[in-house]
């Protein structure tokens, strides 16, 4: 099981990436429209802008696996190797809680969104919904990835952390 989450993750996160190439493609075919040819669109702003916030919360969980998020590393360096598994199952667990909070909350606004019709304020009136919707998968994601790295640690399994430290 824990192989099958760690793929499902894997597979966001290329999904991820090619969104944000796509980000890139959709904004230089903006700049060329608009300073070459003076005919702006109206798509690529929102379209741009509804990518980004699903490759960022799609990445999230991959981010986590890899170890590759944000860490204040003052004083983890000097901890002993059995310290240090403490202090990333207590991050991890963290990590769990606000996910889980996050997903509930976040899949309340969703159906709150579905419910009530709520659409863009822009010209593509795109519902709400769609964006909204990348928080309670990418939380959802990056809660099963959080606990799927918490049994990794509790059965033993040799995890680089970012500092480098075997945990």
């Amino acid at each position: 099981m824990i192989r099958i989450i760690d793929k499902i993750t894997e597979v966001a996160a290329h999904i991820a990436a090619w969104m944000f190439f796509s980000i890139a493609v959709m904004v230089t075919y903006e700049v060329v429209m608009r300073k070459v040819f003076n005919s702006p669109t109206i798509w690529v702003d929102e379209v741009a802008r509804f990518f980004q916030v699903w490759a960022v919360y799609l990445a999230s969980a991959h981010i986590l696996k890899l170890r590759g998020m944000i860490t204040v590393e003052l004083f983890s360096g000097s901890l002993s190797r059995n310290n240090f598994r403490l202090l990333e199952i207590m991050s991890l667990a963290v990590i769990a809680c606000f996910s889980l909070v996050a997903l509930y909350y976040g899949a309340g606004v969703v159906f709150e969104s579905i419910e009530m019709g709520r659409k863009t304020s822009t010209m593509l009136g795109v519902p709400k919904w769609l964006t909204e919707s990348a928080i309670p998968v990418g939380f959802g994601l990056l809660l099963i990835q959080a606990v799927v790295e918490f049994l990794k640690l509790v059965r033993g399994e040799n995890v680089t952390a970012a500092a480098g430290h075997q945990i």
